[in-house]
């Protein structure tokens, strides 16, 4: 088994909003995180090239690893892009269709805070130069709480907008929060989706379920050394593994406030 650090960021900026700067990594720690994964010897692959080892492809390079971006801040089109093109490093970048907008435009409207967000022709570009482009859900909702309808909508109409936009079809999804369950991965499977990460901050391994990816959040307070260890193959746990008590707990725990019409935490 291989073990696969997968790692997540979401915005990357000196100025986020205040909502997303707990997630947030500032561009200048984004390049040198990036200069860290390649001095220590570890190979960038995509996603995709991890879904197919985990399925019985092409070996994985010894000590790999995955880069992905959720939600759709444009600072990825100006603070990631030319970092990683520049470095010729692969990723995927999971969309949340409803927080994007054309040019000029605004967007159909997500759960998402207020924030500078792609456009859908700067979606297209990344797209042609080689930027996976996933999805993340139309509005960015706790999946697991949803009603068949609803999460119905998210999956399948999420994929539609994209396949639309960029004139092909799409393969990987990302859950918002990470949360999903076994109905929302059966429904992800059914609307056409091959793959999909949650969060768990695990490292990711040949021995992952493709609709549960494990990843490691970076964020705004993750320091050198947590990140260092991330790249050693140290300081957290494996996938795949049971949910945790905690995990079905705070599950249960939401659903009930969803059905009782109360705001849900994160």
């Amino acid at each position: 088994m291989t073990v696969v650090p997968v790692l997540l960021y979401h915005s990357v900026s000196d100025s986020p909003p205040e909502w997303i700067a707990p997630f947030t990594v500032p561009p200048a720690t984004f390049a040198e995180q990036l200069d860290r994964i390649i001095d220590a010897g570890l190979t960038v692959v995509s996603l995709r090239r991890l879904v197919s080892a985990i399925r019985g492809g092409r070996a994985l390079p010894p000590r790999p690893a995955v880069l992905t971006f959720d939600d759709g801040f444009a600072d990825f089109y100006w603070s990631v892009a030319p970092q990683l093109q520049s470095r010729e490093l692969p990723a995927t970048l999971f969309v949340t269709t409803g927080a994007i907008h054309p040019p000029g435009g605004s967007p159909t409207g997500s759960l998402l805070g207020p924030a500078d967000m792609l456009n859908w022709r700067q979606v297209a570009g990344l797209d042609a130069v080689g930027i996976e482009i996933g999805g993340h859900s139309r509005t960015h909702p706790q999946m697991d709480t949803l009603t068949s309808r609803a999460l119905c909508e998210e999956v399948d109409l999420c994929k539609q907008e994209l396949e639309e936009a960029l004139g092909h079809s799409v393969s990987s999804f990302a859950y918002p929060h990470g949360y999903s369950s076994p109905a929302v991965r059966r429904k992800v499977l059914r609307a056409g989706w091959d793959s999909a990460c949650g969060v768990a901050n695990a490292f990711s391994s040949t021995s992952d379920d493709t609709l549960r990816l494990a990843r490691l959040t970076v964020r705004a307070d993750t320091s050198a050394a947590t990140f260092q260890a991330w790249l050693d193959g140290r300081g957290a746990l494996t996938a795949p593994f049971p949910d945790r008590w905690s995990t079905v707990g705070w599950r249960a725990y939401r659903r009930l406030r969803a059905r009782l019409g109360l705001s849900l935490p994160r």
